[in-house]
């Protein structure tokens, strides 16, 4: 049985809530000047989906934390410009993710497991890998089409050889996505894309878990176990294994049942500073991780895309709202022409209005919508001074 360290600091609710927004970048001046890449930086990894809604998620964290930012620079900071090589590489982190590309090394006890998997979901034809890798030395960048085709029939997860064997080829660090067309990957040889003074440097595992542990410490701020491990989705006793090594320090957390470990740097000045207002994505990291939504915010979210829609509470993509380091309330958007629609709104009470209009109007400039329809409202009392001050806020 692991001895745990004798906490050191102990934390009331409300300071920890402040330290994990300000880790995540929603407490004090945001940092422009580092940009998109900054924010990445900062959390060390961004979810990607392939919903879209008013815009696909790799896209809404930067703006959650920059505000109206240019789409167009969300894509050149995250991909391949021109001849610089990609600023950051997709990889299996808490989901998909985009991750910065200093942190390559990092990974590499991932990429030696996924070697050694013996059982795939899909079976890897004779030679197809070989000739992949061999097209990509001679033709690529590619993508799957190019290399082939995508699928073998029209069914979602029916694979083709090609794609089966250019995506194992990524699992395991010989290719790396360099760029998104239409939302395909386009691959290369990590030979060409990774930076040479980051391709081969084999760090153990042990030094890869003590740095993913402390980058998950840093990016939340404080957090259980159970929150470092699944930042990055690391097993419980990985964790357990570098976290006395990792830098973290130890704390009680008010009302946390659980053991907590926080970033010295969060605990050196108090978090302050003016709190951002926005939608959330589902799967922005603030959010991401249901029990500890809950138990630093005591909000519960669930994304309801994948629910039979006659299920569904809140809506297809339900979006929290943040404001005033609380979240204040959900929205489900949909774009009508320049009309954002928002179909489903719910409120945690009438202080919530003038938050959630305001987070309506920059959310509808940004995707360069002039108009905000409101459908239902929940509470349906509060429809009105929502109306009112939408109309405000517009004029």
């Amino acid at each position: 049985m692991t001895t745990l360290p004798r906490p050191s600091t102990d934390l009331s609710a409300a300071e920890a809530r402040r330290i994990a927004l300000r880790a995540q970048g929603f407490l004090g001046a945001p940092d422009r000047r580092s940009g998109v890449r900054g924010v990445l930086r900062h959390l060390g990894a961004v979810q990607l989906d392939t919903i879209s809604v008013l815009a696909r998620s790799h896209e809404l964290i930067p703006y959650a934390r920059l505000g109206a930012v240019g789409r167009a620079t969300v894509e050149d900071a995250y991909w391949k410009s021109g001849s610089e090589p990609p600023r950051a590489f997709e990889y299996w982190s808490h989901a998909a993710c985009l991750l910065p590309v200093e942190e390559w090394p990092h990974f590499a006890f991932r990429r030696r497991a996924y070697r050694a998997r013996p059982h795939w979901n899909h079976d890897l034809p004779d030679g197809a890998y070989d000739r992949v890798v061999e097209q990509l030395r001679a033709q690529g960048p590619l993508t799957a089409t190019d290399l082939g085709g995508a699928k073998r029939t029209s069914e979602w997860w029916d694979w083709s050889g090609a794609k089966v064997a250019v995506e194992r080829a990524l699992m395991y660090g010989e290719v790396v996505c360099v760029e998104r067309r239409g939302w395909k990957r386009v691959y290369d040889l990590a030979e060409r894309a990774i930076p040479h003074t980051l391709l081969h440097d084999e760090l153990d595992d042990a030094e890869c878990l003590r740095r993913l542990v402390r980058l998950a410490g840093r990016s939340l701020g404080v957090g259980t176990r159970a929150d470092l491990a699944d930042y990055h989705r690391l097993k419980g006793d990985q964790v357990d294994a570098v976290i006395a090594d990792s830098g973290l320090v130890p704390v009680a957390v008010e009302g946390w049942p659980k053991p907590a470990w926080a970033d010295p740097e969060a605990l050196a000045t108090p978090p302050r500073g003016r709190h951002r207002t926005t939608l959330l994505s589902p799967f922005d990291s603030l959010v991401w991780e249901r029990a500890r939504t809950e138990r630093v915010f005591g909000f519960t979210h669930r994304l309801e895309a994948y629910v039979p829609k006659q299920k569904r509470v809140h809506g297809y993509f339900a979006m929290p709202v943040l404001a005033g380091g609380r979240l204040v309330g959900r929205v489900d958007p949909a774009r009508e022409g320049r009309t954002l629609v928002a179909k489903q709104l719910t409120l945690d009470g009438p202080k919530a209005v003038p938050a959630v209009a305001q987070a309506l109007v920059e959310a509808a400039g940004w995707v360069d919508c002039t108009d905000v329809r409101v459908e239902r409202v929940d509470p349906p009392e509060l429809r009105e001074p929502l109306t009112r001050e939408l109309s405000r806020a517009l004029a």
